[in-house]
């Protein structure tokens, strides 16, 4: 059992601190500081991504020595690792050298419906390699991983089953944060069928259907991704409600449904790829359906938004682009759409709807 916690230690100045230990804002070196280190905190994350760390501690602590032992690792440099993940509120450590799972280490775990494990991985492997050639796509307009890695992202992970299962689970668990708020902002309840454009696993999807049983949906992606997606389907009880479709949307939608929905696609491209998709969900949209775009909307001025960091993240992966509400008007008029409202949702992402002209 974990032994009594430590007591507590006098305020110190602190590089990286949790949210609930800054009382006072830092100082602008200090805050700065922040900043510069920050990959050390996304490093250690990731250490504790990959070994599993938290999926050992699901029945309960564990000491060090438990920890190393299981993840074949030494238990000095483990224990570093932990101790200060435990000090940004990441695990949390207890005497003799014993840790235990905190809120926010539990998101690390591997089996539970809101796991970033995956995640925590993705953005820590191949994609952090990337960043670092970011000042190549600021000279050349290119994507860095191109650079870092001599091909595409996604041609990429066609050739490395490993990146790829992680970038599935991860984006499974990046779609798993947001299905919540999509489905209390939107009312799908009076739509008839729904295509879910590049939908993946289905995660939004499976939301939508659970929440409007008379709805029935097409996933849409490529074939081995819905191939991959049924066990996915009839674990979340929507099988029969839900039919896959593979192929190409650049090439060939399914036809005739009332809504079609791009999740976090169009950020992957830039406009004229982007304006690509959007024309041949044009073609398949009957003039009574509708168009809903779930992405991160830019918002003017300086104000803190994470679709300005993913923005950059998808310079450098993919040659992509967050976008305004604006951007979104142009490429959706010159698609044959109207944008006719951007509906913000709890999660950050807003829901761009769009009308067929």
């Amino acid at each position: 059992m974990l032994a009594p916690k430590r007591a507590s230690q006098p305020a110190q100045p602190a590089v990286h601190q949790s949210a609930s230990q800054t009382e006072h804002p830092l100082p602008p070196s200090a805050a700065l500081l922040q900043m510069m280190t920050g990959y050390w905190v996304s490093q250690g994350i990731y250490v504790a991504a990959k070994l599993g760390l938290a999926d050992l501690l699901t029945e309960g602590p564990c000491s060090i020595n438990e920890l190393a032992a299981a993840t074949q690792t030494q238990a000095g440099p483990l224990y570093r690792v932990m101790r200060a993940l435990a000090s940004v509120g990441i695990f949390e450590e207890g005497d003799a050298e014993w840790f235990t799972l905190t809120p926010l280490a539990q998101l690390l775990q591997s089996n539970t419906a809101d796991s970033m494990r995956a995640l925590a991985m993705m953005y820590a492997e191949e994609q952090y390699r990337a960043w670092g050639d970011i000042l190549f796509s600021l000279q050349t307009g290119t994507p860095a991983f191109e650079h870092s890695f001599g091909t595409r992202y996604f041609d990429y992970l066609a050739t490395h089953p490993e990146a790829s299962q992680v970038f599935n689970a991860a984006m499974v668990g990046w779609t798993t944060q947001i299905v919540d708020a999509v489905v209390a902002a939107y009312d799908f309840a009076s739509v008839s069928t729904i295509v879910d454009v590049g939908g993946g696993h289905g995660a939004l999807l499976a939301a939508i259907l659970t929440t409007s049983p008379a709805t029935q949906g097409i996933l849409f992606d490529q074939p081995h991704v819905v191939t991959s997606a049924e066990p996915f389907l009839r674990a979340a009880g929507i099988h029969d409600q839900c039919q896959g479709v593979g192929g190409d949307f650049f090439a060939d939608i399914p036809a005739g449904a009332d809504v079609y929905v791009l999740a976090q696609i169009l950020h992957d491209w830039d406009d004229k790829h982007s304006m690509a998709i959007l024309r041949q969900v044009r073609q398949a949209v009957p003039s009574h359906g509708k168009l809903l775009i779930i992405e991160l909307v830019l918002p003017e001025g300086n104000e803190p938004f994470l679709g300005k960091w993913l923005d950059l993240h998808m310079l450098v992966m993919l040659g992509g682009r967050e976008r305004t509400a604006a951007q979104y008007a142009t490429l959706l008029r010159a698609s044959g759409f109207e944008s006719v409202r951007v509906i913000p949702t709890a999660a950050g992402q807003s829901i761009v709807e769009a009308l067929p002209i």
